[in-house]
């Protein structure tokens, strides 16, 4: 039997934290679901309630998911985050997992997949889904040299990751909600960082290490 639990949807996506939530309150052992459209307004919620699971999307402007769940671990250790994405990055995975999230989900899943995950989480476990099983330990496996971009802050593994998909600065700089001198200083960083000339050379790198397919 699983006890009462209190969860705290954070994404940016209004239909999306809509959705999960009738799902998620349609589940019996869900007692109460708060929102936060943002990692500043979930955490000023979770400085005054308790809960027991956040479900964090990765990819939010402003503050991204990392950002949030580096804030809420170390303030809230005791809190169980399952990250959400858009897109099954291994890398995300991995990183969220080092930081203390109890698991990472793609928003594809189907509500079974999501209740197993919660299930498995507040019983102590960590939830991976199962297709990313391999590609992690492949990534784990991959070398003991630690990679250039392991070197990157989250933001900046963030703007690579979009400059390796062909992204403009313009439009990175509108997915971000940062101006475009911001992007050009992340993208210089990246630059200096990796050893690298210019945005062909990113996206070899990224093709390279299996950052993006």
């Amino acid at each position: 039997m699983i006890e009462k639990l209190k969860v705290l949807i954070i994404d940016d996506h209004t239909l999306f934290r809509k959705g999960l939530k009738e799902i998620l309150l349609d589940t019996s052992y869900i007692e109460d679901c708060k929102e936060a459209k943002n990692g500043h307004e979930a955490l000023d919620i979770i400085s005054r309630e308790k809960f027991d699971i956040v479900f964090l999307d990765i990819a939010m402007p402003d503050i991204n998911g990392i950002e949030t769940l580096k804030k809420i671990k170390t303030s809230y250790p005791e809190i169980k985050v399952l990250m959400l994405s858009m897109y099954p990055e291994e890398q995300y995975a991995m990183r969220s997992l080092k930081l203390g999230a109890s698991g990472y989900i793609t928003k594809s899943a189907d509500p079974e997949e999501l209740l197993r995950a919660v299930e498995k989480i507040v019983k102590g476990g960590k939830y991976i889904p199962q297709s990313f099983s391999e590609k992690l330990l492949h990534y784990l496996d991959k070398s003991n040299d630690i990679p250039l971009h392991e070197k990157l802050s989250e933001r900046e593994f963030q703007v690579l990751l979009m400059i390796a998909r062909g992204r403009t600065l313009r439009e990175i700089s509108k997915d971000l909600s940062i101006s475009i001198k911001t992007v050009s200083t992340y993208r210089a960083r990246i630059l200096e960082k990796l050893e690298l000339q210019n945005n062909a050379e990113i996206i070899n790198y990224a093709i390279t290490h299996g950052l993006i397919v």
